[in-house]
């Protein structure tokens, strides 16, 4: 690994707060009060936003209203809004709606594959054919998680092998970058290592993005662990909400707030005005009635 003195000198931090952050609020949260924050999101200077998800309404009723958000959106210049695709009808929305680029799931681990899209890993693979043959006649930029890829809530341990075999499957196939996720928060630097290094062996670290939940506290020192490594994009979700409904005990986004704060004090840019982006936290906070977790925004709203 290498030192601090050598980290890279800028870092794409990739949005998901509108998507992974409200899929799992139990409380309803109006259209208007989505596109608010999402505007406040741009406006904080964050280049890359998640808006919704295409999947069906009824599958996760709080982004029903994916198409009007998109819509309805004030779009800056120079940010990327995409929208999660789980098939081609989701794709055909999406395009409807002018989405700068896609995002696409599987999974490292076949139970966890099937428990959340009663599909095994190779048959979610067959889906996304069809899904990026349109994106690429299209020249729709395509992101590609692989969720599970430190552990799994019902198969415990994943190998970085599996990761690995997933992700050449999902560069074959044309995803322009594969996201490696810690779906339910138990990644450990030494794990990252691992797992990345096993995975750089065969796809360039340019193209690889890294996705913490803050479950257990290790997301920014999994963070530095990618920083080392040569990894530019992490995701994270404005205030810390979020997580994954289909893995339990998995609540806990990595806080935007707090990964541009330890960027920031590590001399990397990223764009992103802190102030703007607790303005954008705040306001989620009233909408909700929760207190976001990030323990950024709560030393600067104290």
């Amino acid at each position: 690994m290498r030192g601090l003195d050598d980290l890279p000198p800028r870092v794409t931090v990739y949005e998901v707060g509108p998507r992974d952050g409200l899929q799992n609020e139990t409380q309803t949260v109006s259209t208007e009060d989505k596109v608010r924050f999402i505007n406040l999101l741009s406006a904080a200077g964050l280049p890359a936003i998640e808006v919704t998800s295409f999947v069906r309404p009824g599958a996760i009723p709080q982004l029903a209203d994916a198409e009007e958000v998109l819509n309805r959106i004030e779009r800056h210049d120079g940010v990327c809004y995409t929208a999660l695709v789980p098939n081609m009808g989701g794709m055909e929305r999406a395009a409807n709606s002018h989405v700068g680029g896609i995002a696409l799931f599987t999974a490292a681990s076949e139970t966890f594959s099937l428990e959340n899209t009663n599909a095994t890993i190779a048959e979610t693979l067959e889906r996304f054919r069809p899904v990026l043959t349109e994106a690429r006649r299209t020249k729709t930029w395509i992101r590609a998680y692989i969720s599970t890829s430190f552990g799994c809530p019902y198969e415990s341990e994943v190998p970085p092998q599996a990761v690995v075999n997933v992700a050449r499957d999902l560069a074959n196939l044309g995803a322009h970058q594969i996201v490696i996720s810690d779906t339910i928060g138990v990644a450990t630097p030494a794990q990252v290592v691992s797992v990345v290094e096993a995975v750089s062996d065969e796809i360039e670290t340019a193209r690889l993005a890294l996705h913490f939940h803050d479950t257990r506290g290790t997301a920014l020192a999994n963070v530095l662990a990618g920083l080392q490594l040569g990894v530019t994009t992490y995701d994270s979700s404005a205030g810390g909400l979020g997580g994954c409904p289909y893995a339990p005990g998995a609540a806990g986004n990595l806080a935007t707030e707090d990964l541009v704060y330890m960027l920031y004090g590590l001399g990397i840019e990223t764009g992103v005005q802190l102030a703007k982006l607790v303005e954008a936290s705040a306001y989620l906070m009233r909408v909700t009635g929760r207190e976001p977790p990030s323990r950024y925004f709560q030393a600067a709203a104290s």
